[in-house]
């Protein structure tokens, strides 16, 4: 703290008002204290069950008997939900021609079946806690500098 008088004159005489100003000056220390922090961590696992609804398709195939002649061999066509497809074979006349031997009426049929399988999910539990490496009479263990 400084002290510095100012002095002012009255009819009274000299008066002296002494001005204060405050300083502070801030350091900093490194200080061991011994304290620390332990984490464990402990990994588990869970079963877990999946219950779901899984749908697949299968192809229902028909054979039908048609024994027609025709003039060009003719497209699939669907009929419904039904795709069908004409196989032809050529047969030898005076004059060659389309002869619709058989169709192949085929059908997408759609099913559900149920799914089930038990997997092993991770589940992390973490503890934390403060320890002092310090021993109880106050002295650091041996290989640590105070």
């Amino acid at each position: 703290m400084d002290k510095t008088p100012e002095s002012y004159e009255t009819s009274n005489g000299p008066v002296s008002v002494p001005v204060m100003r405050e300083e502070i000056d801030v350091t900093t220390r490194v200080v061991d204290t011994g304290r620390g922090v332990r984490v464990t961590r402990n990994v588990t696992e869970q079963p877990a069950e999946i219950h779901e609804q899984l749908w697949h398709e299968e192809l229902d195939v028909q054979r039908v008997a048609v024994d027609r002649v025709v003039a060009e061999a003719p497209p699939s066509r669907y009929e419904g939900d039904v795709l069908v497809v004409p196989v032809l074979e050529e047969i030898l006349v005076i004059e060659k021609r389309y002869r619709i031997k058989e169709e192949l009426r085929i059908t997408r049929v759609r099913k559900q079946q149920e799914y089930r399988e038990t997997v092993p999910l991770r589940v992390e539990d973490v503890q934390v806690e403060t320890f002092d490496d310090t021993r109880p009479d106050g002295v650091p263990p041996r290989n640590q500098a105070t």
